[in-house]
């Protein structure tokens, strides 16, 4: 059996992460233990969540226990979905929203390194997520827990650059491959397509350099925007899809396919980085067998690239700065 921690799961990208997981879209027919966790005053809506997983009736489904103690919701997990984050308000810098997440991330990778299972798959969801991961993983370190289990959601940037390159081509998104997402999950990510294929064609044969750079490359780095702009709130199927995404293949391995994850580059090799230094947590490219992830090796990469890989490192070397300088990687 299964134990998978999910914070935030009261809130809407939660609650359709669950129902995914009671399908068996990770684990098939493992039987899981949900824990479910949510700040206290959210505690009771938790009820309505839980009324509608045992309504799913699920033969997936061994157990579910909602709790606001991170302590019970991260004992002896296999996952934890880190989804739960203070959302960003009017007036608010990343700066600021940084430090309010700080303090939750200290907590939840404080308590991870202490009671998860050693070889926990931690997948952080809530905003800013790279450097909610460093600061988890900065204090789980602290207690044992192996830092290279805790990532960052890039997937759904890369699932979003997969989307775009369909919708212009033409073709469905199976036919796509080897894109990469560089860097933040922010609008100095870089959305790569140099090494992509469409259908096994090259996909700047396909789509031409110009619509990549000047308008693929900001419609993916800026759709969470976008998102909230149309439909007056924060993407939710999308993020709970790419959530999944991340965490199913990890479990499951990718057989070769490039996929983008955001993981701590002091776990790397330093032939591995591309050049972005240890103590941040940046995306690459990656592929998975057996549970571990690689960053994809040796690739050329050109000037154009190099540039857009330094700035997302460097807008990440200045969050963690402020995190530090908040006390939050003591």
């Amino acid at each position: 059996m299964k134990i998978v921690a999910v914070s935030g799961a009261a809130g809407n990208i939660g609650y359709n992460v669950l129902g995914r997981l009671a399908d068996g879209y990770v684990y098939g027919d493992e039987p899981i233990e949900l824990r479910l966790l949510e700040v206290p005053q959210a505690v009771q809506a938790l009820d309505g969540v839980i009324m509608e997983l045992v309504d799913h009736a699920s033969p997936r489904i061994a157990n579910i226990v909602a709790t606001d103690d991170p302590e019970v919701a991260f004992d002896g997990a296999h996952a934890a979905l880190l989804i739960g984050s203070a959302p960003r308000k009017d007036g608010m810098t990343r700066g600021d929203l940084l430090e309010v997440n700080a303090g939750i991330f200290s907590t939840q990778g404080r308590v991870l390194g202490q009671v998860a299972h050693p070889d926990c798959k931690v997948v952080v969801t809530g905003n800013p997520a790279n450097t909610n991961a460093l600061v988890a993983a900065h204090h789980a370190e602290k207690e044992g827990f192996n830092p290279a289990n805790i990532t960052a959601l890039t997937r759904l940037d890369h699932n979003r650059l997969i989307g775009q390159v369909a919708q212009r081509a033409r073709v469905s998104a199976g036919d796509i491959a080897q894109v990469a997402v560089w860097g933040n999950h922010s609008n100095t990510q870089f959305p790569d397509l140099t090494f992509a294929t469409v259908g096994g064609t090259p996909a700047l044969d396909v789509i031409d350099r110009d619509t990549w750079l000047d308008t693929i490359v900001p419609t993916v780095a800026t759709r969470g925007g976008a998102v909230i702009q149309a439909r007056g709130g924060s993407s939710v199927v999308s993020a709970a899809s790419a959530t999944l995404d991340h965490l199913r293949d990890w479990e499951q391995g990718t057989d070769g396919r490039w996929v983008s994850m955001a993981v701590p580059t002091q776990a790397l090799p330093e032939e591995a980085r591309y050049g972005v230094p240890a103590g941040v947590v940046y995306s690459y490219p990656v592929t998975i067998e057996n549970g571990t992830y690689t960053v994809v090796p040796q690739l050329e990469l050109d000037d154009l690239q190099r540039e857009r890989i330094t700035a997302s490192a460097n807008e990440l070397l200045d969050e963690r700065s402020t995190a530090a300088g908040k006390g939050h990687l003591d």
